[in-house]
């Protein structure tokens, strides 16, 4: 507690706690304030020798009986005024990745530093900032970018000690790269790396090393979309126009429909994601803008094409809502959605199960739809013009991988990676049992559906065009 410790060595001290919520920096000020006032020298226990003033002791703001320091504490966005700071430390001025990832609240806090913290401060005031770096642009990358950035300190000690001393690199505690931090929770080298492959390596590297990488392009990274060469479908045997996929675990088709029907404006994006175990393939897409007509006539369309993607998710904004209400009741397995997190926040959540490979596209030798397209978007992300088929996958793989019954496929994929880890690392708590155990069991092959005459003569028709366009 460097408050605690600043008032014991000189009771004057005026500090000042920010934080991005009032809350916040009111805990961490009534922290101080009740170690103060139990560590009293009653019932043998340590006397500090301060005391709070009785009249002058709420958890916003108390001082010190007999001296003028004390502790005053805001939330990013209050006011100081009247209140001269001889320290201030400002402890978390973003609650999490997506208000660092906002330029209005980046910009917010960092007003509230010029315009309401540093003025506050007496001369030679130290001020220490203390932050999860989730944004290169976030309030510590903006004051050590400044033109008076050689004045600030900057501590940082990273979960797995990765330096490199060829580059007269060294570890704050003198650990040598790919150490791992001793934990006070007891963490294992197998549940470090666990949560290495879990978190992915852009939210590993703000949250655990300290070191946030750009968002231009960077949420879904171009190269972690793995290819598939074969197709999953075939032309169904019973229905005219529609496909097949004999094998999958989870089929869902996912929705996100536009506001208006303007040239400008955003494209309506329908796709259908097979799954198989802790794999999620994207075999078809509709990519268009679209009136709200042809909206339903592309979502009945799709639906026929891929008859066994039954759970329909559209999200239930837009028109997507008026496209619930008009289809209900003649399309079933239509499943409203209500995100409660921003795009970005839906796109972070998911760009683990895209960084460890567990999602695909097709070859374009055999893709439905422009897969190029696709990627240039999400690669362009959160930067790009539109976002819909970033949604769209959002919603999709949300649903199979956090919400739905693949997180179980995608959980044990995760354990089975960082016990290999731990393995290789030769880390001996786990064993090479334990790696056969978290292996999830085989699916059990749908029974194979005979083909007629004319389905028959079809997929031989289709095997042959495919060979020629190859």
């Amino acid at each position: 507690m460097g408050s605690l410790w600043a008032l014991t060595r000189d009771p004057e001290t005026r500090l000042g706690i920010a934080s991005y919520a009032q809350s916040l920096a009111e805990g961490f000020g009534r922290d101080v304030r009740n170690l103060i006032a139990t560590h009293n020298g009653d019932e043998d226990t340590l006397d500090l020798g301060l005391r709070i003033a009785s009249d002058y002791g709420s958890a916003r703001r108390w001082q010190l009986d007999g001296h003028r320091g004390g502790v005053v504490c805001v939330g990013i966005g209050s006011g100081l005024t009247g209140r001269p700071l001889d320290a201030l430390t400002i402890d978390d001025p973003f609650a999490d990745a997506e208000q660092a990832g906002s330029a209005y609240y980046r910009d917010r806090v960092f007003d509230w530093w010029r315009s309401v913290g540093a003025p506050r401060l007496a001369p030679g005031a130290p001020v220490i900032v203390i932050l999860t770096r989730w944004h290169e642009d976030d309030l510590a990358g903006r004051l050590v970018a400044a033109e008076d950035g050689h004045r600030w300190r900057v501590i940082n000690i990273p979960a797995l000690a990765d330096h490199d001393p060829a580059k007269g690199q060294a570890d704050p505690l003198g650990r040598e790269p790919g150490e791992w931090l001793t934990s006070a929770r007891g963490r294992t080298v197998a549940e470090w790396e666990q949560i290495r492959i879990q978190a992915g390596s852009r939210v590993f590297t703000a949250l655990y090393q300290g070191r946030p990488s750009p968002d231009s392009g960077n949420v879904w990274q171009r190269h972690w979309w793995r290819r598939y060469q074969e197709p999953l479908w075939s032309q169904h045997p019973e229905v005219p126009g529609a496909y097949l996929v004999r094998e999958f675990d989870e089929m869902v088709m996912s929705w996100d429909m536009a506001f208006k029907d303007t040239k400008s404006s955003d494209f309506v994006v329908g796709q259908v994601w097979v799954r198989r175990g802790a794999d999620a393939f994207l075999v078809d897409q509709v990519h268009k803008r679209l009136s709200f007509t042809d909206t339903l006539t592309a979502f009945t369309a799709l639906a026929a094409r891929w008859p066994q993607a039954i759970r329909r998710l559209v999200e239930d904004k837009a028109n997507g809502t008026a496209v619930i209400s008009t289809l209900k009741s003649k399309i079933p397995g239509i499943v409203a959605v209500n995100p409660t997190d921003s795009k970005y926040g839906r796109a972070v959540a998911v760009a683990p199960v895209i960084e460890a490979g567990n999602a695909l596209l097709p070859d374009p030798s055999i893709a439905l739809f422009d897969t190029e397209a696709f990627i240039d978007e999400c690669a362009a992300f959160p930067n790009s013009a539109h976002d819909d088929q970033v949604d769209t996958t959002s919603q999709a793989l949300a649903e199979m991988f956090l919400d739905g019954n693949g997180a179980a496929a995608w959980i044990a994929w995760a354990k089975k990676k960082a016990l290999a880890a731990a393995v290789e690392a030769g880390d001996p708590a786990p064993s090479r049992r334990a790696l056969e155990a978290e292996r999830p069991p085989e699916p059990d092959p749908e029974p194979e559906v005979p083909l007629s005459p004319a389905g028959q003569l079809r997929q031989a028709r289709n095997a042959a065009y495919r060979a020629q366009n190859r």
